[in-house]
């Protein structure tokens, strides 16, 4: 946290420590209801202050949000991008570390801000309650 020039408050580790320990990505929602000791409006300041000193990496799909913990220190130079899946049956989003996000060769005059990659369908263990 201090790397990325954040100062370590008992609410912002409770924070870090539930997106880290969760193991996939979170919602806003999902964070709020592992941390019912936490304020709301505490979880949002700070998702705002951890996306503003890329602590976080966002998803965003046609409907959800979801955070995940970013590993690399230094801003622009981002190189634990992976592979998510949404599953359109339980809404859950898994990472897929194993998959790097394919490298994009944009036109001259376009710069990346962001790459997501996102793959949506049914996780395995939906799959198998069909």
């Amino acid at each position: 946290m201090q790397e990325h020039g954040i100062r370590p408050t008992a609410n912002r580790i409770l924070i870090l420590k539930a997106l880290l320990q969760a193991g996939r990505p979170l919602s806003q929602t999902e964070i709020e209801t592992a941390l019912e000791s936490v304020d709301k409006s505490i979880i949002s300041r700070t998702l705002g202050t951890f996306r503003e000193h890329h602590l976080l990496h966002t998803l965003s799909g046609e409907d959800f949000v979801r955070y995940e913990v970013c590993h690399c220190v230094e801003e622009g130079q981002d190189d634990d991008r992976h592979v998510h899946f949404h599953c359109e049956v339980c809404g859950q989003t898994f990472c897929l570390e194993e998959l790097p996000v394919p490298a994009v060769q944009l036109p001259d005059g376009f710069s990346v801000e962001n790459v997501e990659y996102l793959a949506h369908g049914v996780c395995p263990a939906c799959a198998g309650k069909r």
